[in-house]
Protein backbone atom coordinates (compact mmCIF):
# COMPACT_ATOMS: atom_id res chain seq x y z
CA UNK A 1 0.00 0.00 0.00
CA UNK A 2 3.15 2.23 1.02
CA UNK A 3 4.52 1.64 -2.02
CA UNK A 4 1.83 2.35 -4.43
CA UNK A 5 0.99 5.52 -2.87
CA UNK A 6 4.75 6.84 -3.11
CA UNK A 7 4.59 5.27 -7.29
CA UNK A 8 1.43 7.49 -7.42
CA UNK A 9 3.48 10.47 -5.97
CA UNK A 10 6.51 9.75 -8.06
CA UNK A 11 4.34 9.49 -11.30
CA UNK A 12 2.35 12.45 -10.24
CA UNK A 13 5.78 14.77 -10.07
CA UNK A 14 6.97 13.12 -13.16
CA UNK A 15 3.57 14.04 -15.45
CA UNK A 16 3.50 17.73 -13.68
CA UNK A 17 7.54 18.08 -14.41
CA UNK A 18 6.49 17.09 -18.38
CA UNK A 19 4.16 20.11 -18.41
CA UNK A 20 7.37 22.50 -18.19
CA UNK A 21 9.59 20.76 -19.94
CA UNK A 22 10.13 22.33 -23.65
CA UNK A 23 11.93 19.86 -26.52
CA UNK A 24 14.60 22.71 -27.93
CA UNK A 25 13.06 21.70 -31.78
CA UNK A 26 9.66 23.16 -30.77
CA UNK A 27 10.17 27.04 -31.47
CA UNK A 28 6.96 29.08 -30.52
CA UNK A 29 5.96 31.93 -32.90
CA UNK A 30 6.80 35.05 -31.23
CA UNK A 31 5.14 38.34 -33.08
CA UNK A 32 6.81 41.64 -33.08
CA UNK A 33 5.71 44.29 -30.82
CA UNK A 34 5.72 47.82 -32.27
CA UNK A 35 4.80 50.69 -29.90
CA UNK A 36 4.12 54.25 -29.40
CA UNK A 37 4.59 56.95 -32.26
CA UNK A 38 6.27 56.45 -35.54
CA UNK A 39 7.95 59.48 -36.63
CA UNK A 40 10.28 59.30 -40.05
CA UNK A 41 12.82 61.74 -41.27
CA UNK A 42 10.54 63.33 -43.45
CA UNK A 43 7.79 64.00 -40.70
CA UNK A 44 10.45 66.14 -38.81
CA UNK A 45 11.96 67.88 -41.18
CA UNK A 46 8.91 69.77 -41.90
CA UNK A 47 8.84 70.97 -38.69
CA UNK A 48 9.74 74.76 -38.37
CA UNK A 49 10.26 77.26 -35.60
CA UNK A 50 7.15 79.38 -34.57
CA UNK A 51 4.41 76.47 -35.76
CA UNK A 52 1.51 76.16 -33.43
CA UNK A 53 0.79 72.61 -31.51
CA UNK A 54 -2.10 71.80 -33.89
CA UNK A 55 0.37 72.56 -36.72
CA UNK A 56 3.18 70.04 -34.74
CA UNK A 57 -0.09 67.66 -34.19
CA UNK A 58 -1.05 67.13 -37.68
CA UNK A 59 2.87 66.61 -38.94
CA UNK A 60 4.17 64.07 -36.38
CA UNK A 61 -0.04 63.07 -34.66
CA UNK A 62 -0.21 63.08 -31.12
CA UNK A 63 2.50 62.75 -28.64
CA UNK A 64 2.86 59.31 -26.76
CA UNK A 65 3.84 61.08 -23.56
CA UNK A 66 1.62 64.75 -22.74
CA UNK A 67 2.83 65.67 -19.26
CA UNK A 68 1.03 67.83 -17.10
CA UNK A 69 4.04 69.32 -14.91
CA UNK A 70 5.79 70.45 -18.36
CA UNK A 71 3.18 71.79 -20.69
CA UNK A 72 5.43 73.40 -23.08
CA UNK A 73 6.99 69.58 -24.40
CA UNK A 74 5.55 66.75 -25.74
CA UNK A 75 7.63 63.62 -25.92
CA UNK A 76 7.33 60.93 -28.56
CA UNK A 77 8.52 57.66 -27.47
CA UNK A 78 9.03 54.50 -29.64
CA UNK A 79 9.90 50.83 -29.17
CA UNK A 80 10.30 48.31 -31.43
CA UNK A 81 10.63 44.50 -30.77
CA UNK A 82 11.75 41.89 -32.91
CA UNK A 83 9.89 38.71 -31.89
CA UNK A 84 12.26 36.40 -33.21
CA UNK A 85 15.60 38.20 -32.27
CA UNK A 86 14.09 39.69 -29.05
CA UNK A 87 16.53 42.86 -30.61
CA UNK A 88 14.87 46.01 -28.93
CA UNK A 89 14.81 49.52 -30.62
CA UNK A 90 13.62 52.23 -29.11
CA UNK A 91 13.50 55.99 -30.17
CA UNK A 92 12.70 59.24 -27.99
CA UNK A 93 12.19 62.63 -29.54
CA UNK A 94 10.94 65.20 -27.57
CA UNK A 95 9.20 68.81 -28.89
CA UNK A 96 9.29 71.91 -26.81
CA UNK A 97 7.20 75.41 -27.24
CA UNK A 98 7.59 78.90 -26.01
CA UNK A 99 4.67 80.61 -23.65
CA UNK A 100 2.62 81.40 -26.22
CA UNK A 101 2.18 77.83 -27.67
CA UNK A 102 4.58 78.06 -30.57
CA UNK A 103 6.90 75.83 -31.67
CA UNK A 104 10.60 76.33 -29.82
CA UNK A 105 13.03 73.77 -30.26
CA UNK A 106 13.36 69.99 -31.25
CA UNK A 107 15.26 66.97 -29.50
CA UNK A 108 15.69 63.43 -29.70
CA UNK A 109 17.58 60.93 -31.69
CA UNK A 110 15.62 60.29 -34.60
CA UNK A 111 18.34 59.14 -37.32
CA UNK A 112 18.99 61.39 -40.18
CA UNK A 113 18.21 59.25 -43.66
CA UNK A 114 21.19 58.56 -45.93
CA UNK A 115 20.60 57.45 -49.28
CA UNK A 116 22.43 54.41 -48.98
CA UNK A 117 19.93 53.20 -46.98
CA UNK A 118 16.93 53.48 -49.50
CA UNK A 119 16.57 50.58 -51.31
CA UNK A 120 15.28 50.80 -55.20
CA UNK A 121 11.92 48.74 -55.74
CA UNK A 122 12.58 45.44 -57.51
CA UNK A 123 10.85 45.33 -60.82
CA UNK A 124 8.72 41.89 -60.14
CA UNK A 125 6.68 41.67 -63.25
CA UNK A 126 8.25 39.37 -66.06
CA UNK A 127 7.24 39.32 -69.40
CA UNK A 128 5.30 35.34 -70.14
CA UNK A 129 4.91 34.29 -73.83
CA UNK A 130 1.44 32.82 -73.55
CA UNK A 131 2.23 30.95 -76.90
CA UNK A 132 2.93 33.30 -79.74
CA UNK A 133 1.95 31.62 -83.15
CA UNK A 134 3.69 31.60 -86.06
CA UNK A 135 2.73 32.67 -89.35
CA UNK A 136 2.71 29.01 -90.44
CA UNK A 137 1.07 27.71 -87.30
CA UNK A 138 -1.53 30.72 -87.47
CA UNK A 139 -2.94 29.37 -90.59
CA UNK A 140 -3.17 25.67 -89.44
CA UNK A 141 -7.00 24.45 -88.29
CA UNK A 142 -7.21 24.09 -84.37
CA UNK A 143 -8.03 20.72 -83.35
CA UNK A 144 -11.23 19.53 -82.48
CA UNK A 145 -12.30 20.05 -78.92
CA UNK A 146 -12.62 17.12 -76.73
CA UNK A 147 -15.79 16.59 -75.12
CA UNK A 148 -15.80 17.34 -70.94
CA UNK A 149 -15.34 14.31 -68.61
CA UNK A 150 -18.39 12.89 -66.68
CA UNK A 151 -16.56 14.72 -64.05
CA UNK A 152 -16.68 17.82 -65.55
CA UNK A 153 -20.39 18.12 -66.73
CA UNK A 154 -21.04 16.69 -63.16
CA UNK A 155 -19.72 19.44 -61.56
CA UNK A 156 -20.61 22.11 -64.24
CA UNK A 157 -24.10 21.02 -63.55
CA UNK A 158 -23.90 21.98 -59.94
CA UNK A 159 -22.77 25.28 -60.81
CA UNK A 160 -18.94 24.55 -59.69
Amino acid sequence: MRRSRLLLVAASCALISACTYKPSFINEYKIDIQQGNVLTQEMVAQLKPGQTRDQVRFLLGTPMVADIFHQQRWDYVYRYQNGQTGKVESRKFTVFFDNEGRLARVDGDIAEGDSSDLNPPLNKSRLVDLGSLSPEQAGKALPPREPPSYYRRFMDMLGF
